[in-house]
């Protein structure tokens, strides 16, 4: 069946009992369906509204259905401005036999308030929304075409998961750029083949309107469809490892995962990451990360033992005995062993293979401005006829 036959109708691919379309339907603008098994979806069923929350920390509804996420995606005529129009919107969702994708297409200018139509229809049967970068775009497009129109644009109030944000939160240290791309390679190991490049979408949809060769829209379909199927296998695969951090492979992800976790107030949670992240190449930066975690609960001792531990093991290079120096001084009273930790940290500050860098030299100010203030406080708080230590 070519897009021709399908712009009349339902995809062959779609669902059974979804290949029929109203006769208003085909006048309004195009819908098309495409449906894959629940198998292709591992673990979607059993998403549930607790780990959304420690993934996003979103008000979502108690009895929180994965089948009731929208995920959501759009193709445009460019990257923003008043002149942007959404020509097709995807929406994709679970249902009991599996993934379906419900397409609609403008296939002309006239045709937005009626793909809107279907839009806002849509958005009003779900609890939540799934994007990726949605916050920054899609949402925002949408909103906009609805004022345009003069339609309500209350039914894009839902709370939104965009995919993007919770990426970097997780896989930027590691990636550095987290487009849904380089995500489906490197995170989900599926690499597109002879995908259409959005770059080249607008290009695309304006040839077909110059031309109304449908054939040019084939792509981006395609296209649009693989990406709210992929929302939903990424937003499945990242729920699956905040469950279950001790799959993850990299100490960059560990780490990363115990910095989003403390931004949401899981703190048992994110020490148990950087205890994972602290084996690997992160080991310096998760064990600061896990010492200054229980300093901030007031679980001072605790602290400083994973201070000590660090020394033990030369990792965190001069901080360690800087926090302990402040341990001992404030927390214990004992200004002979913070002195003590604070010539050891100046130790280790002469060590030759250390630049003579700004942050360095102030930093070693500190600690003699430090050493001097805790000589000072020895050479009062000792007996008169005792001798002074120099």
């Amino acid at each position: 069946m070519n897009l021709k036959d399908k712009l009349r109708a339902v995809g062959g691919g779609a669902a059974p009992g979804r290949r029929e379309q109203t006769e208003q339907t085909e006048r309004d603008c195009c819908h098309l369906a495409v449906f894959r098994p629940a198998a292709d979806f591992p673990g979607a069923y059993e998403l549930r509204r607790e780990t959304l929350r420690m993934m996003s920390e979103l008000e979502l509804p108690e009895d929180l259905d994965p089948r009731r996420i929208l995920y959501l995606d759009t193709e445009t005529t460019g990257l923003g401005g008043s002149g942007t129009v959404a020509f097709l919107v995807g929406m994709g969702y679970l249902t009991d036999r599996g993934f379906e994708v419900h397409q609609f297409l403008m296939r002309d200018y006239p045709e937005e308030p009626y793909l809107l139509r279907h839009v806002a229809a849509g958005l009003r049967r779900f609890d939540a929304l799934c994007t990726f970068n949605g916050r920054s775009f899609d949402v925002p497009l949408l909103e906009s075409r609805f004022l345009m129109n003069r339609m309500d644009r209350s039914c894009l109030d839902l709370p939104h998961l965009d995919l993007l944000h919770l990426s970097r939160r997780l896989w930027k240290l590691r990636l550095g750029r987290c487009n849904l791309g380089r995500l489906e390679a490197v995170i989900l190991g599926r690499p597109r083949q002879d995908d259409l490049p959005g770059s080249e979408v607008p290009q695309r949809y304006f040839t077909y309107l110059k031309t109304g060769q449908m054939s040019l829209l084939d792509d981006i379909l395609k296209h649009n469809a693989k990406d709210i199927m992929s929302l939903c296998t990424l937003l499945n695969h990242m729920a699956d490892l905040y469950l279950h951090p001790e799959k993850i492979r990299f100490s960059e992800d560990a780490y990363s995962m115990g910095r989003a976790l403390e931004k949401v107030r899981l703190p048992e949670r994110a020490r148990a990451c950087y205890r994972l992240a602290s084996r690997g190449r992160m080991g310096d930066r998760a064990s600061e990360a896990l010492a200054s975690s229980y300093r901030r609960a007031g679980d001072r001792e605790e602290a400083a033992r994973i201070w000590r531990e660090m020394i033990v093991s030369r990792r965190g290079g001069v901080l360690p005995y800087v926090e302990l120096a402040k341990h001992e001084e404030h927390v214990r009273k004992d200004p002979r062993a913070a002195l003590e930790w604070t010539e050891r940290a100046l130790i280790q500050l002469a060590e030759p293979g250390l630049r003579e860098e700004t942050a360095v030299q102030e930093l070693k100010k500190e600690l003699q401005y430090r050493r001097q203030r805790l000589k000072g406080k020895l050479k009062e708080s000792a007996p008169e006829g005792a001798t002074k230590e120099q």
